[in-house]
């Protein structure tokens, strides 16, 4: 009676327990298969984290571009923006009044020294000289009389026949007609220049510019514009200033009897027109730029340089011999100063700290940190640390070089 009260006098309440309990059981591979399932993905983390460092050190090298450092010579230039200046530049003008008859040149051509350009018309001129030399035939017969009588009244004087006074009178007349022929001379000579005037020369060798005036035109002495303006084209010369702090070194260079070499570029720097030789140095310093002007003078054969031309003149100071020469753009720049990324034989790169000296034009020179022959890295230091591995690709048309003249530009206006 009582194990019915305890099961509900039907048995249904135990059933229904023991049917609970079996279907609880099947939580049990659940959960163990949940377990299973994080230890392997636990496992494949922790392993995924294991071999991560082993693929930063199998990463490929950093490709790069090197070049050799090399021995060469550095030169030290000062450069300034100048102006072509002729060494000679004349207006040709008449020194006569009279008729342009005909003009001998044509506009730019060269003429040289004593070149017939224009002639006046000489017609005025060879009335004036055949005037003056009839005159001076006239008063030349006149002294020959004159000279005659006196050395007759001289013999008369002596013996008595005339007195000392007309002998006087006659002597002081042939001296007045000595002067009256002396003044015909200088009539004949006056005619004859002004006849040579009627021919205009050239006064210099050069250019012939622009006609300023046309055949027919009557010309004057006192003309302002003249005939034509002739400039001297070789040689020229080239007008250009240097920072006053250069002047000594400069200086120094010409006293010690140093020619100096002088090269004009065009105003963009990019091709090279005429090397010449530095001339002299101005004798006093512009106070409002602090520059003092150089004079360089240069052949010119082929007329590379024109007057009024603005170009780039670069004079060679110094030229420092087996300096060790790389390119420019090997040079890197950080806290601590310039340095570079040497690439080792084992294919990887070191930083080297290097102090560097003059240089442009792609080339800089380095005083020190840097010997000939070891490879620089040019393109792709960017991507480089120390230690890192490169694949190196030598750049070319570079290697081999034994020399080279840099170029550091000290002044550009």
């Amino acid at each position: 009676m009582a194990l019915e009260q305890e099961s509900g006098g039907n048995g249904k309440p135990a059933q229904t327990r023991t049917v609970s309990l079996l279907r609880r059981w099947w939580l049990v591979p659940l959960l163990l298969c949940l377990v299973a399932g994080g230890w392997y993905l636990y496992s494949i983390k922790a392993q995924s984290q294991a071999d991560r460092p082993n693929k930063k050190v199998a990463q490929p090298p950093t490709p790069v571009v090197a070049m050799a450092a090399r021995k060469g010579d550095v030169g030290v230039w000062l450069t300034g923006l100048g102006n072509v200046t002729p060494l000679n530049t004349v207006v040709v003008k008449s020194r006569v009044d009279g008729q342009l008859m005909a003009v001998r040149y044509r506009e730019g051509q060269t003429v040289a020294k004593g070149e017939l350009l224009a002639t006046i018309d000489p017609r005025p001129f060879q009335v004036q000289l055949t005037q003056a030399e009839g005159q001076m035939a006239r008063d030349r017969e006149q002294l020959n009389n004159a000279r005659l009588d006196l050395q007759r009244y001289k013999q008369l004087w002596k013996e008595d026949s005339i007195p000392k006074q007309q002998y006087d009178t006659q002597e002081a007349l042939v001296r007045q007609l000595e002067g009256s022929v002396k003044v015909d001379q200088g009539l004949i000579d006056s005619a004859r220049l002004q006849l040579l005037y009627s021919r205009i020369t050239a006064p210099v060798s050069g250019r012939a510019g622009l006609r300023q005036v046309d055949p027919g035109n009557i010309v004057h002495a006192s003309d302002a514009n003249g005939l034509v303006v002739i400039t001297q084209m070789q040689p020229i010369s080239v007008v250009f200033p240097i920072p006053e702090d250069n002047l000594p070194q400069v200086l120094a260079r010409l006293r010690s009897g140093t020619r100096l070499t002088v090269d004009a570029y065009d105003r963009a720097q990019k091709q090279k027109l005429a090397t010449g030789t530095l001339l002299t140095v101005d004798n006093q310093i512009d106070p409002t730029t602090g520059t003092v002007k150089l004079k360089a003078v240069f052949s010119n054969s082929r007329n590379e340089l024109f007057p009024n031309q603005f170009v780039n003149a670069s004079l060679l100071v110094e030229t420092m011999h087996n300096a060790v020469i790389v390119p420019s753009v090997a040079i890197q720049r950080g806290p601590q100063g310039n340095f570079v990324y040497v690439v080792k034989p084992d294919k990887t790169v070191a930083l080297r700290p290097v102090v560097t000296g003059v240089g442009q034009g792609g080339d800089i020179s380095v005083s020190s940190g840097l010997e000939p022959g070891e490879l620089v890295v040019v393109d792709g230091a960017e991507r480089l640390r120390e230690g890192s591995r490169v694949a190196v690709k030598e750049a070319k048309g570079r290697t081999g070089q034994t020399s080279q003249t840099s170029r550091t530009s000290l002044m550009k206006q």
